[in-house]
């Protein structure tokens, strides 16, 4: 039976101009080819393809936005669109590009879309499924996985603070909550905080953008994280980001980029709702301003100079608290 799982709401809906927050998702999978992933999403949102080259579809739905298809490959994608401008007989392209299906993911881009109406994704997922579509524990690398990309209700150091402490204090959990492949564990591509990072995070007193910034790029000065924050910071300070970490695939936005979830979209049971309902919690214990400061305190007390703060025993009292406190 397909999963009616509906996505919950956050504490705090609006952003700063008062309009209802968005979300984006990504989705990572196998087993169709370009054309048939567009297909899916054709037929359940209806829209019209407005782009296309052989590496690439984008589809503009009415009221919601333009989803993109990709072959997940950069340089097939940069080719095809050479190729595409210049007129040149994409024959051979087309099968290059049914060859790395094979090999690298398909990925559907979502446009940002209200928190709201995050349900009217589901028939697409649904039909992606029916049509073929296969995900982490298929892939031959198993590095595919779900993105979510949540605007913030607000873009100031408060904010951003509150929500890289809960995030900091609950990623043990997270990973355990997604079950996160095994091999996705040890790829890196959704590398951790580490802990002396998250020492330093949980031991400051409301610190400025600059300092969260700085102390950011001291410790992650790469996309490769589970909760990646420089498209983010690319949104508040472009040129100092750039003398940093100059890369292009960083695009600003005023979103994180959260990159923990399998993409298990073969399972009839699975949907895009139960990876968000697990980011949520990230967004609840933000909004617990004292229960942050506490859970932080007692973090840092628990660390160790050499060993850090015991995985297990925190895991445990993270379960405890978060039940006791009926946010699972």
């Amino acid at each position: 039976m397909a999963s009616t799982l509906d996505f919950k709401l956050p504490p705090v809906m609006l952003n700063a101009s008062g309009h209802p927050r968005r979300v984006g998702f990504e989705l990572e999978f196998s087993g169709l080819s370009l054309e048939q992933a567009a297909s899916a999403i054709l037929t359940t949102l209806g829209g019209t393809i407005v782009q296309q080259t052989a590496a690439e579809q984008v589809i503009r739905v009415d009221a919601l936005g333009d989803f993109t298809v990709e072959i997940d490959w950069s340089y097939l994608k940069r080719i095809a669109a050479e190729k595409g401008q210049s007129g040149e007989n994409e024959e051979w392209l087309s099968l290059l590009s049914s060859a790395a299906s094979v090999l690298v993911p398909i990925e559907v881009v979502c446009p940002p879309i209200a928190i709201e109406a995050l349900n009217t994704l589901q028939p697409m997922v649904a039909a992606l499924r029916q049509a073929g579509a296969v995900g982490t524990e298929e892939s031959l690398l198993a590095a595919y996985g779900v993105h979510i990309n949540p605007e913030l209700p607000n873009l100031d150091a408060t904010t951003i603070f509150s929500y890289l402490r809960a995030f900091a204090l609950l990623q043990w959990w997270l990973v355990d909550a997604h079950d996160v492949n095994a091999s996705r564990k040890i790829s890196p591509y959704i590398d951790l905080y580490s802990n002396q990072y998250i020492a330093l995070l949980l031991s400051r007193s409301q610190p400025s953008m600059d300092t969260l910034f700085s102390d950011y790029l001291a410790y992650n000065a790469s996309r490769n994280r589970a909760l990646d924050l420089l498209p983010l910071f690319a949104e508040i300070y472009p040129k100092r980001l750039r003398l940093v970490v100059d890369d292009p695939r960083i695009k600003a936005r005023p979103t994180f980029h959260y990159r923990l979830p399998n993409c298990n979209i073969e399972h009839e049971d699975w949907s895009l709702a139960q990876s968000w309902n697990l980011w949520w919690v990230v967004e609840a214990l933000a909004q617990r301003h004292d229960d942050l400061d506490a859970l932080g305190q007692i973090f840092v007390q628990e660390n160790q100079a050499i060993t850090g703060v015991n995985r297990k025993k925190w895991l445990e009292r993270i379960d405890l608290w978060l039940t006791k406190h009926a946010l699972v």
